[in-house]
């Protein structure tokens, strides 16, 4: 799964998916990519058309959220629950969750200051900061 290619990306996702759909046995990171989307209903219709899906463009600045993006978000925040990476971000996700409806919110709210460390990461050409991301979660976790 890990990889800069855009069109390998996404087609990971939609192998996934056509395995869940055909009832194939899942490998891997597939089971989390099916978990993310069956969280996620108004992303079927894309994960089904993948000969359409696979070099589209989204562009957010006229409203198109990219579900690859928004999926691929889930899954780098599930990966970092499973090992606790970067050290102290489940404990976030619990202050959190304590906070919010559900574990689904909680995602979602993470998932904004993992965008910024991601977007602040590439626009200054540096490592993601770890420590940022941190603060801005534990900030949440008090706001919330």
């Amino acid at each position: 799964m890990y990889t800069t290619n855009r069109t390998e990306l996404r087609d990971v996702f939609f192998r996934a998916w056509q395995s869940y759909r055909q009832r194939r046995p899942l490998e891997g990171i597939e089971h989390v990519i099916v978990d993310v989307a069956l969280r996620h209903p108004e992303y079927h219709s894309v994960l089904d058309a993948a000969d359409a899906a696979r070099e589209r463009d989204y562009h957010a600045a006229v409203g198109e959220p990219n579900p690859f993006m928004h999926m691929g978000l889930h899954i780098a925040i599930a990966e970092q629950l499973s090992i606790d990476q970067p050290p102290g971000v489940r404990g976030c996700f619990q202050r959190l969750a304590a906070r919010l409806p559900d574990a689904h919110a909680v995602e979602h709210a993470m998932m904004e200051c993992l965008g910024q460390m991601l977007w602040q990461s590439q626009r200054a050409g540096q490592v993601p900061d770890q420590a940022a991301y941190l603060e801005c979660l534990n900030r949440l976790a008090r706001e919330s």
